[in-house]
């Protein structure tokens, strides 16, 4: 079973950056595409991007392009996600999630991730 542990959350002022970090200390996170969604009060839970387990593409929501940077180190066994010029409506709680493999033909389709961490909160706000 594979434990993600997601870090580096918290309150920032609109225009803010922060870096969101997954990792595990299972086992490699090599095989596996990560994506990171969110979920904010009274919302349904949105993928926000992915980076896949091969090739290195990476995939992004519209609301996000241009401000948000996904990356990994398969070294650290740990993806990131950058975010830059923070918006109120980005605040949510983060998750990140694993699919072996991955991405399959949609990368934000929540069914294909085989393992998610517990998230971690990002508020937005000045």
């Amino acid at each position: 079973q594979l434990q993600l542990v997601e870090s580096g959350g918290g309150l920032v002022q609109p225009g803010g950056s922060l870096r969101l970090s997954c990792t595990t200390s299972q086992y490699t996170l090599d095989y596996y595409a990560i994506g990171w969604f969110r979920q904010a009060p009274g919302k349904e839970r949105e993928g926000v991007s992915c980076i896949s387990s091969t090739d290195g593409n990476t995939y992004y929501a519209d609301s996000v392009k241009g401000r948000f940077t996904i990356s990994r180190d398969n070294a650290k066994n740990t993806a990131y996600l950058q975010m830059n010029n923070l918006k109120p409506e980005d605040t949510a709680v983060y998750y990140c999630a694993a699919d072996l493999w991955g991405p399959g033909q949609t990368w934000n389709s929540e069914a294909d991730y085989d393992y998610w961490g517990q998230g971690t909160q990002v508020t937005v706000s000045s």
